[in-house]
């Protein structure tokens, strides 16, 4: 093993190995370490349209070209079909009281369905990273990093010209040196723990803990209830198992997402008070408990067996005091975690790579290393900061479910918002993640949040209080909504619709003539979608209000 590298990298999950890669096609030298052996089980399984088109934008960028395929179901399953995977098609929410079946409310008041794509082709997948994180790591060597598995890294060294990261290997001690140093390895990772890094609270996050595993033999939830509500001529925006699916009660929710190897990862994420309540600490037998109280879900696992125990995690959120320091830095997944709601883990790893790349991009040893990385620092924090302000609201939310997944839709307005101005080549539209620094957006997002947990703390929400925080959140959604998400009459199901993106071209400052192209020359729609459909005169930031399905 060589001793002297530009970059050191510590963790080889889908971030760190992206890293390296990219630090390789920079010119880098660059060693991997990692204390594990792949392939491996982990968990951060759900992609994002957001996600994805960052993945792509990075494999474009660094000439990766083996990797882009992985930014959509379809090109995936022709290119790489013996990497495990999951189809997403969305995001699909149902809400459970303990001890009742589900309902399936006619008007689907405890429901929420949000569709990221029109067809299986460009959908976005759900990483089994078993296979995701090994093929990167052999893309990883393939480019000439060097990688070492089975590192115990005991200590690290920071000079004025370098980083020494002492460790073992099978008995045998050894010393690297790098210019740079990233760790990758995950919260409360390495850098975190050797060098003592403070821990901060998220502002009034509750405490959380998480109970997971993978199954086989779980049952598709289309066959335990009618989607369609008994009303055939309404139909789901699509296969509602086909996603990223949240089953949410009173304190926490469980998630459930499908690979196309049979297996099905399964957890739960619950405030502290749920989780020792059902003895989270005890594995499988809290996790039948937990089905005890959701006979739908129940019956959905009685006959799926596990593939190995389940994991605890006792202290889900964590947030670092510091994110980089002289030559080294954490990558957002070290730098904190909120919850896996939401997948945002995803976006907010690949959002702070493209930013440290850019770093190391120039001349990354020079004066202005240490501006660019606070700045980067200063990024990071403030977007997990906003990840978990709206994810503690949902939490403060879990027994009202029409706030719930009002809230829930800020999350989608942002995000759908961010990816058509990137795909449309207005980056600057966009800002930071859940467009927390949008002038208008930013500062609605924060006061609908903060009265939803207000109202939760002090013991729930007025009928009329309840109908005046969902007119707010509907009005802070409007000016950035390219979904259609702002339509009530849709009734909690959002399906990808043409007429949304050509609604949309006026709050994206761009004309319906670009909006066409890019969603014909995507793949999202075809050209002769957009046929029939009467051109929007609308042109303003604000949104469209000449016509009456504008609104």
């Amino acid at each position: 093993m060589n001793a002297d590298f530009d970059i050191a990298v510590v963790g080889s999950g889908f971030g760190g190995s992206l890293m390296a890669m990219i630090a390789r096609r920079l010119g880098r030298s660059v060693i991997l370490l990692e204390r594990g052996r792949h392939p491996r089980f982990v968990i951060g399984e759900s992609s994002t349209p957001l996600a994805n088109l960052l993945l792509g934008e990075l494999s474009r960028g660094y000439d990766l070209p083996r990797l882009l395929p992985l930014a959509q179901w379809g090109t995936w399953q022709k290119t790489h079909p013996q990497i495990a995977c999951g189809l997403k098609r969305g995001f699909t929410f149902y809400h459970h009281p303990f001890g009742r079946p589900f309902a399936a409310n006619p008007e689907r008041r405890d429901q929420l369905l949000v569709a990221a794509s029109p067809r299986d082709e460009i959908a976005d997948t759900h990483w089994y990273r078993a296979d995701f994180d090994e093929f990167l790591v052999d893309e990883a060597q393939g480019l000439g990093v060097e990688y070492v598995d089975q590192a115990k890294l005991r200590a690290v060294a920071i000079g004025s010209e370098c980083v020494q990261i002492e460790g073992e290997r099978e008995g045998r001690g050894f010393a690297i040196r790098a210019r740079f140093a990233v760790d990758a390895s995950g919260p409360r990772g390495f850098l975190h723990h050797t060098l003592r890094l403070p821990e901060v609270s998220f502002e009034a996050f509750p405490g959380t803990q998480a109970l997971y595993g993978h199954f086989t033999g779980v049952k598709r939830w289309e066959g335990l209830i009618d989607v369609s509500q008994k009303r055939p001529a309404e139909k789901p925006p699509y296969p509602v198992d086909d996603a990223a699916v949240h089953h949410v009660f009173d304190g926490g929710w469980v998630w459930v997402l499908r690979f196309n190897n049979g297996i099905t990862s399964a957890g739960v994420a619950a405030i502290d008070r749920v989780a020792n309540e059902l003895r989270f600490a005890d594995g499988a037998s809290a996790w039948n408990r937990l089905l005890k109280r959701l006979p739908t879900l129940e019956e959905q696992f009685a006959d799926a067996s596990l593939e190995f125990p389940m994991t605890h995690t006792a202290r889900l959120p964590f947030r670092s005091g510091a994110v980089v320091g002289p030559r080294w830095d954490l990558l957002p997944s070290a730098a904190g975690f909120v919850d896996p709601l939401l997948s945002t883990g995803f976006t907010l790893t690949l959002l702070g790579l493209t930013r440290l790349a850019r770093i190391l991009e120039p001349d990354w040893n020079s004066s202005f290393m240490e501006e660019r990385l606070s700045h980067y620092a200063q990024g990071t924090l403030q977007e997990l900061d906003a990840a978990a302000r709206l994810v503690a609201a949902l939490y403060a939310s879990m027994n009202d479910f029409p706030v719930f997944s009002a809230l829930s839709l800020l999350y989608f307005a942002a995000a759908s918002f961010s990816e058509s101005a990137r795909r449309l080549n207005r980056p600057e539209l966009a800002g930071g993640f859940l467009l927390h620094d949008d002038p208008r957006f930013g500062a609605r997002l924060r006061s609908c949040c903060e009265r939803a947990m207000r109202a939760r703390e002090n013991g729930g929400l007025t009928p009329a209080a309840r109908a005046e925080l969902i007119d707010d959140i509907f009005c802070a959604i409007e000016p950035v909504d390219v979904a259609g998400l702002s339509d009530r009459s849709r009734r909690n199901w959002y399906p990808v619709d043409v007429r949304d993106l050509l609604n949309a071209a006026g709050k994206l400052e761009v004309t319906e003539s670009d909006v066409t192209q890019w969603a014909v020359r995507g793949g999202f729609f075809a050209s002769q979608d957009f046929s029939g459909v009467a051109p929007c005169s609308g042109t303003s930031r604000s949104g469209c209000r000449t016509r009456p399905d504008c609104r």
